[in-house]
């Protein structure tokens, strides 16, 4: 993976929010270094949608879990942009005309409108394929080849049909007239909440979690994605909607603002009562979800 200084991002003496920092900053130029091995229009594509922007949401999350339990942050990096690759991919793919059809994302021209459908298909395709080979690639101690093996394979299930896929195709199919909560939560938990419990089940394997730690994050990961997406979901209803744009699922449109705000805190509240009632401390899982109490 290269010569990386990382031992800094887990000084003491660094604030929260100055580690958060140095985290993105580590992950944006690994990101960088991975997606310079070619300057084929395929990796110029690449580069468009992975570089352009981004909180890095998924990944900073698989490190902060990490850093709750016995942070490696070398062992740890390549499966964080791992999870950033496979978020990328999907956003590629969201935005195809066959999809919602969007023209811009992060202030930019999507992948599609800057280099034409069949590149950006092909764009998504080679970063959710490159993001399995950078965690099949790398290297960790003998200890944790087991969880390395289990962390691929949860990945994959959870980015896959069964997860963020068949999230998208409850998202595409989805009848607002017979909404539930029931039914939008299984749709919220799968489209956004499957790839964030991915980031977190991550970086708690590989940092070592015991099976009590394991569950707490997984708790939290779920809580964490329903929360991610509601509050996108407040955003988007406050927006004027594009012209001729089908209205999909969304929370805040189903059940009114006021309802999905208490919402989001239920469930930004009941993630950090999971890490607290499993005995996580995790000061940097907590500060993530409490971005995004933040407007």
């Amino acid at each position: 993976m290269g010569t990386l200084c990382l031992v800094p991002l887990f000084d003491n003496i660094m604030t929260i929010e100055q580690r958060l920092d140095r985290f993105k900053k580590t992950v944006d130029r690994e990101l960088e270094r991975v997606l310079s091995r070619s300057n084929t229009i395929l990796f110029q594509a690449m580069r468009h949608s992975v570089l352009g922007g981004g909180k890095r949401f998924r990944p900073l999350l698989c490190l902060a879990a990490a850093d709750a339990f016995a942070p490696e942050p070398a062992v740890i990096l390549p499966f964080a942009c791992a999870v950033e690759l496979i978020h990328s991919y999907s956003l590629i793919h969201d935005d195809l005309p066959c999809m919602d059809d969007d023209d811009v994302r992060r202030g930019r021209p999507t992948c599609h409108k800057e280099f034409g459908e069949d590149v950006a298909l092909l764009a998504g395709d080679g970063l959710l394929t490159l993001a399995f080979e950078l965690m099949a690639r790398a290297e960790v101690p003998r200890r944790l080849l087991t969880r390395k093996i289990q962390v691929i394979g949860e990945t994959a299930e959870l980015a896959g049909a069964e997860g963020m896929i068949g999230g998208q195709l409850l998202d595409i199919t989805f009848s607002a007239e017979n909404a539930t909560e029931a039914s939008l939560g299984e749709l919220m938990l799968k489209k956004t909440g499957a790839l964030i419990t991915a980031s977190v089940r991550a970086g708690a394997l590989l940092g070592g979690a015991s099976s009590a730690g394991l569950k707490a994050v997984t708790a939290f990961g779920e809580n964490l994605g329903l929360a991610f997406q509601v509050r996108d979901d407040i955003y988007d209803a406050a927006e004027k909607p594009k012209k001729g744009a089908p209205a999909g699922p969304n929370y805040a449109r189903v059940f009114g603002a006021d309802r999905a705000r208490d919402h989001l805190r239920h469930f930004v509240e009941a993630g950090l009562e999971a890490l607290e009632t499993g005995g996580v401390k995790g000061p940097l899982l907590r500060r993530l979800a409490g971005r995004l109490l933040e407007k």
